[in-house]
């Protein structure tokens, strides 16, 4: 008697759920983390918007691994998703601790930027605003950590495909083929017209009989 895989453990919802996590953090970082605003004698332009990507770069990777792995999930062993699960968990943790650094110390996450715009990567009076993007980023790497753990316990009820797997040999009972079925014959037995013609011959032996002068039809 078969049982039916309860829903929240099914690989579809699964995987699916993971991805959005890893995708929605990646989209995060498109968008502007940092408001920075510059002492207005030291540049023309005093407002400078600093990305998710600009500011937190290794949350874009951590969110591409984790978008990776979850996918790679769909298709992996059981020993596999299991080291699938522990990369998703290891991503969710990066993207939460390289966001909490951002949210710590928002000025160095606008070093590189200050730095385009001035020259130098701080100057006296500069001031940074964060937007609510770092701190959902925040709880999204949270939820990717949780979502490697979800995928590790729901994966053991997971089945693995074998629509690849090789099918079976045909046993030594099997009928004979339609040929041998239709003539009553068995297929390795010639019919004597055949036999008395001798081996086939390919091109290559009845030119050489040509080249020689001898008839290429001539069965002996």
């Amino acid at each position: 008697m078969s049982t039916t895989t309860p829903r929240r453990q099914r690989k579809g919802i699964v995987i699916m759920v993971t991805v959005l996590l890893a995708a929605l953090a990646f989209g995060t970082t498109t968008r502007t983390w940092l408001n920075v605003t510059l002492p207005a004698a030291n540049v023309v332009t005093p407002d400078v918007a600093v990305s998710g990507s600009d500011a937190a770069t290794a949350v874009t990777a951590f969110a591409v691994v984790g978008v990776a792995a979850a996918l790679a999930a769909g298709i992996a062993g059981r020993i596999a998703r299991w080291i699938i699960a522990v990369i998703i968990v290891v991503s969710g943790v990066g993207v939460a601790v390289a966001t909490s650094a951002i949210i710590a110390d928002p000025l160095q996450g606008a070093a590189g930027a200050i730095g385009k715009a001035i020259g130098v990567s701080s100057a006296e009076g500069t001031q940074v605003e964060l937007t609510p993007m770092p701190y959902a980023a925040l709880v999204i790497g949270i939820l990717i950590a949780l979502a490697g753990i979800w995928l590790a316990l729901a994966g053991r009820h997971w089945t693995t495909s074998r629509r690849y797997a090789p099918t079976a040999e045909p046993d030594g009972g099997a009928a004979p083929d339609a040929d041998a079925a239709g003539t009553g014959t068995s297929p390795e037995v010639r019919h004597p017209k055949d036999a008395a013609a001798g081996p086939p011959v390919d091109e290559i032996d009845s030119w050489d009989r040509l080249t020689r002068g001898e008839d290429p039809t001539d069965p002996k």
